[in-house]
Order: structure tokens, then sequence, then C-alpha cells
């Protein structure tokens, strides 16, 4: 929901520390990794506690991770750059809330489980429109230029960022909030799905 205005704020810094990686080398396979493994360093610090430090790396893995796009603009895109982006993403996505069980397995257990079920279902409904967007060669640049066709709901990175914030800051509250962002989850899934259902009517090809 958020996504959208998010980028009108962030891509001119981003774009413009982007183009001077780009000078130097960097690459943005580089720099995706980067944010991945910085983001599953977030994730073992979860696992042990220690939440604030988590948080720092966190917020450094999504900062790498609206860099990498930056610096393919500054020098050059590709499909695969693309897909490694999105699986580092889903990857980084259930890393955490993982990470949240695995602290706390007999309090967080239940919601953790939760949560990743909304994450994987509301996952297969935004790749699964992507699919059917790209076979109909439809584009937009709404929430940035992307490899793949980004489509709107009620949660989307921002809110998901502010969420994962949220829980370290937080982490006693983390069963009632993954209950809520999951059930919000499900509600995103499932409007998508009905968007789908007007944009790609059921009929032959």
């Amino acid at each position: 929901m958020l996504d959208a205005t998010a980028r009108k704020i962030i891509d001119r810094p981003l774009n413009w520390m982007g183009a001077r990686l780009a000078a130097r080398g960097v690459t943005a396979n580089q720099v995706t990794l980067a944010g991945l493994v910085l983001g599953l360093a977030a994730a073992g610090l979860i696992g042990f506690g220690l939440h604030l430090a988590a948080l720092l790396l966190l917020l450094a893995s999504r900062l790498a991770d609206g860099l990498d796009g930056a610096v393919a603009r500054a020098s050059r895109q590709t499909d695969f750059g693309g897909y490694l982006d999105i699986a580092a993403d889903f990857l980084f996505y259930g890393a955490i809330p993982m990470a949240f069980v695995m602290s706390d397995p007999a309090g967080n257990g239940a919601a953790g489980a939760f949560l990743l079920t909304s994450f994987y279902f509301n996952g297969t409904s935004f790749l699964g429109f992507a699919v059917l967007a790209e076979k109909k060669q439809m584009q937009t640049d709404a929430r940035g230029v992307k490899s793949l066709y980004f489509t709107g709901g009620l949660l989307e990175g921002t809110e998901t960022i502010a969420f994962f914030v949220a829980l370290c800051l937080f982490p006693a509250w983390f069963a009632p909030l993954a209950w809520i962002f999951g059930s919000l989850c499900f509600v995103t899934a499932v409007s998508r799905i009905l968007l789908a259902r007007r944009v790609f009517p059921d009929v032959a090809p």
C-alpha cells in the first residue's frame, strides 16, 4: 500500500548512491548478496535474543535491497539479477519470523507458523500475478523499475519492513503482532486473486 509513495521519497538518494557504487565497479548482484548476508545475520542475532543489534543489520540489509536496483539501473540490468533479488527477498522474509520462533518455540511457534503460511500464500499470489502479467506484456513503474510486474496490495514491502522493525523493538509482542500481520497478508493475497480474476478473464487463450 505504501510502496509507491515510499519510492517517490527514496528513489533519488538511492539512485545517487547506486550510481557511485556502479562507478566503482560494484555489481548489483554483489549488493543483493551482501543484503542477504546482512539479513540472515540479523535473523541469527534475533535467534540469540539480540534484537536491537539485529535491527541495525536488518535496516542495513533493506538499504542494500534498495541499492541493488539502483546499481543495476546505473550499469546493467539483467533478468538473472531480478530473479536473484526476489529469491533473496523471500529468503529474508522467511528467515526473520523463523528466528523469532527459534528464540521461543513454545511462545512463538503457532503464531510464527501462521505468519509463514500467510507469507507463502501472499508470495504465491504475487509471483503468479507477475507471471501472467509478463505473458500479457503488462508494465508498470509505480513501485520503481522492476524485473517483475509488481502489483499493489494492502501489505507490501514497506509495511513488512515496518512490521519487522516493530518486532525487533517489541519482541515480547511477536505472537499478537504475527497473528494480526498474517491475517492482513491473507487479505492481501485474496484481494490480489480477485484482481487477477478481473484482469485475466477465465477464458481460453
